[in-house]
């Protein structure tokens, strides 16, 4: 259910920014945006610092690897919303579309290097039984990943299970193609400040 403060509860300031946006950008502010800026220091503040660092952070995972499993999560979690804006940002940081489509459509046969494709095995494991043992971590690891690799995808998972979930309780509006590029772009310039 939608509760109508999404739509209207904020001070004048932030309306503003929100109305320089859409100006700027030609698009409505994404409900994920406007859910940062309500009751920031409950919820925005803190899970866009851990959001950023989880996303655009210093990693080995690249820009693009941890989109698909921002991505690959949410299609887990079937949050219609979260798919659209994170493949957007997947193809657009791997400038490869299909790569994108062919990891969500079957992860098993996508054109994805090992370590990644059991990593995110790892990722849908977590996200869909809400576990995982040291059999699926010793795989990860086996298959070449480090640990710091397996800490940081795991941060991403811990981010996008949090935030499908709240799309889907708050009913965040699925957006046109052309409002999830226009989010595709801020993303991978400015990320999730």
């Amino acid at each position: 259910m939608r509760p109508e403060i999404l739509n209207s509860g904020y001070r004048f300031g932030t309306k503003v920014l929100f109305a320089f946006i859409r100006t700027v950008s030609g698009q409505p502010l994404p409900d994920a945006a406007k859910l940062v800026f309500y009751r920031p220091d409950f919820y925005g503040t803190p899970m866009k610092v851990f959001t950023q660092e989880a996303m655009r952070g210093s990693s080995a995972w690249s820009v693009g690897d941890r989109e698909l499993m921002a991505a690959y999560v949410s299609k887990i979690n079937e949050c219609n919303f979260c798919i659209g804006a994170h493949t957007a940002v997947a193809a657009k940081a791997y400038q490869d579309q299909a790569k994108v489509a062919a990891v969500l459509s079957d992860l098993e046969t996508a054109p994805i290097e090992e370590p990644l494709r059991v990593t995110l095995r790892m990722l849908g494991k977590l996200t869909h039984e809400h576990t995982v043992n040291t059999d699926d971590i010793r795989a990860v690891l086996a298959a070449g990943v480090s640990r710091k690799q397996v800490e940081d995808a795991l941060a991403v998972c811990f981010a996008f299970n949090t935030t499908t979930r709240l799309a889907d309780a708050f009913d965040f509006h699925v957006l046109e193609p052309a409002g999830f590029e226009a989010g595709a772009r801020y993303l991978l310039s400015r990320g999730y400040r």
